[in-house]
């Protein structure tokens, strides 16, 4: 094992430098009184060759925890992101739930107020340093990290920062959070030595338990309707080729259930759709594959004596604090590994039934092309009415894409009107619904793969949350050509069918203006992209739209500039 030595002045230079060399591209920050000597050390001039991440400044913390989140679920290398003490961490917190709840890898900095009053270099200089201490400021977001620790020494570098990023890369991933005080960052440091390669793994994924596997394909192979549920299965690039392969040579229906990544081309003759209905009550074996909520108990269930088996790097999802869906084996195993095994004992096992798990196929694929043409019929139902279907924009979109287009959705696409066939395409918004997540981690996929297309789609109350004004500004600083689509209904729908559902007499189902779910006046929307130098437009018919996709996107292919559609939908 070889050591490194690189020229440091400071801690906070060799902090960099060392994120630098264990493979971290960028530092998303939103800056701060604590920052000194981190931007000291990113204008100071190199000689050694030594790399530092990529700066970029983010007006909000929202925008840098999303561009975070959306680089490395793109390039599945963890990324880092810095903010100011515990006001910034504040601000950035639903992102970290966001991040964590989807086993995305996060290294998250946070500067601390200084320790001392006076004496140190760092030490208080302004009034807000009494202001913003806290008796335990990581304490505000334990629940969203791995781990979390306070640098305290300079000579703790190399240590901490290397097990923060095994803790973060090792499945299940998740953010893992380090506090920096001002003092520490400014620490002389003449010099700084490193091992390279890091002497801290990450661990390996977990290898399927073979008694899993065999149970799992025991119940397949006997089942006569065999059920997958999944929602994140695709989060690694390899698995919905496995999953193809799998549920093409055994017959299995996979339905998407709130999908988060592109797991199967829901133009396989074994895709389900993306609801659990009809088929979760006839299923008599389910396999739940990455998914945490694969149904929803107070609506619909299992039936009682159905065989149901879960699977993915967390399968009891611990960090839920209840979660009761039956399991009869929950296997804590990556994907990747797990379905090629699932497949060679489904040989074995479901060899006598060739002949009726091929009759179960052929009916599959029949049901699933009948569903499929009923669904596009449905979305090209247009007329001549101001606005227009959700189903209709997801339709023109998914048309006017190339197949490797990274689409970014928060919410409103409506996904049967639409195709992905790659993996890599689709990544949806995190079950915990922290909202403002959708364009910012457009902008971070887009850092991570500058020559494809990006899309940002967005219903217009979350787009209202990701700071957009904040967004623009980094997309035009560091020139990043994302498409963001905004699905505008006028408020929050999703609020609005939640209080049907639960009073679909009451007095708001019929109040002319249902209270705290629309936006009037709604603000202009493509305004804002152009205050920021980008294209923008209103749609307001459904026949325009069409054109006017071609529009934006020639701006964003051609110019090179961010550019915005606000559609009237209803």
């Amino acid at each position: 094992m070889a050591e490194r030595r690189i020229a440091a002045d400071t801690a906070g230079e060799a902090l960099l430098g060392l994120m630098a060399a264990r493979g971290i591209d960028c530092l998303f920050a939103n800056s701060g009184t604590d920052f000194p000597s981190i931007i000291e050390a990113l204008a100071r001039p190199r000689a050694d060759g030594a790399r530092l991440p990529r700066p970029v400044l983010c007006a909000h913390e929202t925008v840098a925890v999303g561009m975070a989140h959306g680089h490395a679920m793109v390039s599945s290398r963890a990324q880092a992101v810095m903010v100011h003490v515990n006001v910034g961490a504040a601000n950035a917190l639903a992102g970290l739930f966001n991040a964590a709840r989807e086993f995305v890898p996060m290294l998250f900095c946070m500067g601390r107020t200084p320790i001392f009053e006076a004496g140190a270099p760092g030490a208080r200089s302004l009034n807000i340093h009494w202001a913003q201490e806290m008796f335990d400021q990581a304490g505000m977001l334990r629940e969203a990290v791995k781990w979390d620790y306070e640098l305290r020494d300079p000579a703790q570098i190399e240590t901490v920062l290397d097990r923060a990023l095994a803790l973060a890369r090792s499945e299940p991933c998740a953010p893992v959070a380090l506090t920096l005080p001002r003092e520490v960052l400014a620490r002389a440091l003449p010099g700084f030595a490193f091992a390279e390669p890091t002497r801290q793994a990450t661990a390996s994924p977990a290898a399927p338990d073979p008694a899993a596997i065999e149970a799992i394909a025991t119940a397949l192979a006997a089942a006569e309707r065999p059920l997958v549920i999944t929602a994140s299965a695709g989060r690694d690039g390899a698995v919905p080729g496995l999953l193809a392969d799998l549920a093409t040579r055994f017959a299995l229906r996979v339905v998407e259930y709130r999908p988060r990544y592109h797991s199967l081309d829901n133009g396989h003759p074994m895709h389900g759709g993306f609801e659990v209905d009809p088929y979760l009550a006839e299923a008599d074996a389910i396999l739940v594959l990455e998914c945490d909520v694969p149904w929803i108990p107070a609506a619909r269930a299992p039936r009682p004596d159905a065989r149901i088996f879960h699977l993915g790097p967390d399968p009891l999802f611990a960090r839920y604090p209840v979660r009761s869906f039956a399991a009869e084996v929950a296997a804590p195993a990556a994907a990747r590994l797990a379905l090629p095994s699932l497949a060679a004992a489904l040989e074995r096992h479901a060899a006598p039934r060739a002949g009726a798990i091929a009759a179960r196929g052929a009916a599959l694929a029949v049901d699933h092309a009948a569903r499929r043409d009923a669904a596009i019929r449905a979305a090209e139902a247009i007329d001549d009415r101001p606005g227009m279907s959700m189903a209709w924009a997801s339709l023109c979109l998914s048309r006017a894409l190339p197949a490797d287009a990274i689409v970014v959705n928060e919410y409103p696409l409506v996904r049967p009107a639409m195709n992905f066939s790659c993996p890599g395409t689709f990544f949806g918004s995190s079950p915990v619904g922290g909202l403002g997540w959708g364009l910012p981690a457009a902008l971070g996929a887009q850092m991570a793969a500058p020559d494809r297309l990006v899309v940002a789609a967005q219903g217009d109350g979350s787009y209202v949350f990701t700071n957009p004004v904040a967004c623009h500004q980094v997309a035009a600083a560091e020139r990043l050509p994302v498409l963001t689509v905004v699905f505008d209904n006028g408020g929050w729908g999703a609020v609005r069918r939640a209080t049907l559902a639960m009073y679909p007499q009451g007095h708001a189902a019929r109040a002319e203006v249902m209270p705290l779910t629309g936006f009037s006046p709604a603000p202009d929307y493509p305004a804002l992209v152009r205050a920021c130098g980008g294209w923008g437009e209103r749609v307001e018919r459904a026949r325009d739209l069409p054109a006017a996709l071609e529009r934006a996107l020639a701006v964003v292919r051609e110019e090179k500039r961010q550019a915005l559609l606000s559609l009237a939908c209803r």
